[in-house]
């Protein structure tokens, strides 16, 4: 069982506010007939309280759970654009006329990226994927820093492959103001008040 970090209660307990750092290969949901792992195995969750919004299975990150509906429809409405961070790992290493298609905007599935967020970084400090990534001795690896304010299907490894970059590990790093900060994989946290009113601005 993985460490659990929860924070002071809030004074409104009507509502209650949780992040987790969704390990790889874990489900964005409680149940699962196929018997594959679920946010169940990392922590007794309240009964009312759902994810907002998913990471597949392959990705890894933040990923926020309440019962404040209406925070939730706030969150999933694509018109309200908040941005989402994401920590990427592609194959090989993009320039920087490479990163301004990203910027400006792609063709996705006949539609086009709104602009994005774009640059390089260095290696996060994140403990080992389990299962490892699959890398090719012949081809470097980089990581970049990808921010969003959309949400379609697999946006973002459909956004690194159309410019010829494939990504290997996806981790989700920030939902507006609220981070992952050093959060471990399977970890469970309380948010506090100053960060659940960050969320509904």
């Amino acid at each position: 069982m993985h460490r659990t970090v929860l924070l002071t209660p809030m004074r409104n307990k009507r509502f209650n506010y949780f992040i987790i750092n969704k390990p790889y290969g874990v489900l964005s949901k409680f149940t699962d007939n196929e018997g594959r792992n679920t946010l169940r195995d990392f922590f007794n969750f309240p009964k009312d309280v759902y994810p907002v919004g998913r990471l597949d299975a392959d990705s890894e990150g933040l990923l926020l759970l309440t019962n404040d509906k209406p925070l939730t429809d706030f969150l999933l409405n694509p018109l309200n654009k908040h941005e989402r961070e994401y920590y990427v790992q592609v194959e090989g290493i993009p320039s920087e006329n490479d990163l301004e298609k990203l910027r400006g905007g792609l063709i996705i599935s006949r539609e086009k990226t709104l602009p994005a967020k774009v640059k390089m970084i260095d290696e996060p400090d994140f403990p080992p994927r389990i299962p490892p990534i699959r890398e090719r001795k012949n081809i470097p690896t980089s990581w970049i820093s990808l921010s969003l304010v959309e949400g379609k299907n697999r946006q973002v490894r459909r956004m690194t492959a159309a410019i010829g970059f494939p990504t290997l590990r996806l981790v989700r790093v920030r939902i507006k103001e609220v981070t992952l900060k050093n959060l471990k994989p399977g970890d469970v946290r309380e948010l506090n008040i100053s960060e659940v009113e960050k969320l509904k601005k």
